[in-house]
């Protein structure tokens, strides 16, 4: 059924459990899988923050690579996106939802905490943006 799946991590169990989901949906439609992680980038030019935070999120994405490549997907790629830090999550969702039209991704796996009450006013969602920006499948992945 999907062709090009996408699945956004972070450094958190959460994103662990969406990437199996989107593991084992990869494997049983012998799709292709692209997994992406942000890095926020400041106004002022690349300071040592910044290069520490490429570094760790390339190799958020390197140990993701080779936990997908052990199971069954037949092919899966990486992305380190980037977004301006100023504007926060809003940047972080607009990455994410450029990387998904660029790569013609069918189905975008993202875990989502689900937050509720005033947690979830004040701080908004990455995933519920998502939801809102995003023109094609969404599996929003909720912790066990």
């Amino acid at each position: 059924m999907y062709k090009k799946i996408m699945v956004a991590i972070a450094d958190d169990e959460i994103s662990r459990i969406a990437l199996e989901e989107a593991q084992y949906i990869a494997a049983t439609d012998a799709a292709v899988l692209c997994i992406v992680h942000t890095v926020t980038k400041g106004m002022k030019g690349i300071d040592d923050d910044e290069v520490n935070n490429r570094k760790a999120g390339a190799a958020l994405l390197e140990r993701a690579r080779t936990t997908a490549t052990t199971s069954a997907t037949p092919i899966v790629e990486t992305r380190l996106l980037e977004a301006e830090e100023r504007y926060g999550r809003t940047a972080i969702v607009e990455a994410i939802a450029a990387a998904v039209t660029e790569w013609g991704a069918d189905l975008v796996v993202v875990g989502t905490e689900g937050r509720r009450g005033l947690e979830r006013l004040v701080t908004g969602s990455v995933a519920e943006q998502l939801v809102k920006d995003v023109e094609i499948s969404i599996l929003l992945v909720r912790p066990h």
